[in-house]
């Protein structure tokens, strides 16, 4: 018996995150036929991370996030002490997300990459580094500066016609409508639209499920 994926999402209020959030699981099941996958939240709806992993025995926490934040450091963190239960790593950085962003950028004279603010330094370094294989100039969606507005308005004034903003956010929600709003002419889908993230999913699962297994048989 494999052990039960926890997908573990920030949460949201939005109507269409939540159902993206939802479609995403659903792909994921769909690749992997009988393995028991359950969703829990870490903020905003329930069930939360912590009541899930209280009816779980054999499982494997796969943050359907980004970056390694408070949440992970913290929320999730606490939800699984104790139990045993692998954390695997965010889905963030990889290169299927780039490889997403880039497919869906059109031709623009400005690109800035648009991601969710953090104090964390490796996050913004990531952030960075992906900017670079873009080509793209990093703004933030809430909390840090640069603001995505603020970057978008000193492209228009420096000459760019048209601006494209490649979302690094993985649903709908808050931070996602507020791109719409900076003035760009193109703003790219949630990540999770993108079918190959449901790979992505599996992915952090098996290498989790493989390291646990490999640990046990050699004890």
């Amino acid at each position: 018996m494999r052990p039960t994926l926890l997908a573990v999402a920030h949460g949201t209020r939005s109507a269409s995150g939540r159902r993206q959030i939802g479609d995403l699981v659903a792909a994921v099941a769909r690749r992997r036929p009988g393995l028991d996958i359950r969703l829990c939240y870490v903020d905003v709806q329930r069930p939360h991370v912590g009541e899930v992993v209280a009816g779980v025995c054999d499982a494997v926490v796969v943050p359907l996030l980004l970056s390694a934040g408070y949440h992970v450091r913290v929320d999730i963190a606490n939800a699984v002490a104790g139990t045993g239960i692998p954390v695997t790593g965010t889905l963030g950085p990889d290169d299927v997300l780039r490889e997403s962003l880039t497919r869906d950028l059109p031709a623009a004279d400005a690109v800035v990459l648009a991601a969710a603010g953090s104090s964390d330094p490796a996050w913004r370094a990531s952030v960075h580094e992906l900017a670079a294989h873009l080509g793209a100039h990093v703004a933030y969606a809430s909390g840090s500066d640069p603001k995505v507005a603020d970057v978008v308005a000193d492209l228009r004034r420096r000459g760019a016609r048209r601006i494209a903003i490649a979302a690094y956010l993985l649903a709908d929600g808050l931070f996602y409508r507020t791109l719409h709003r900076a003035g760009a002419d193109f703003v790219s889908p949630p990540l999770c639209l993108d079918p190959a993230v449901a790979g992505l999913v599996l992915r952090r699962y098996d290498e989790a499920s493989y390291s646990v297994a490999t640990a046990a048989g050699s004890r």
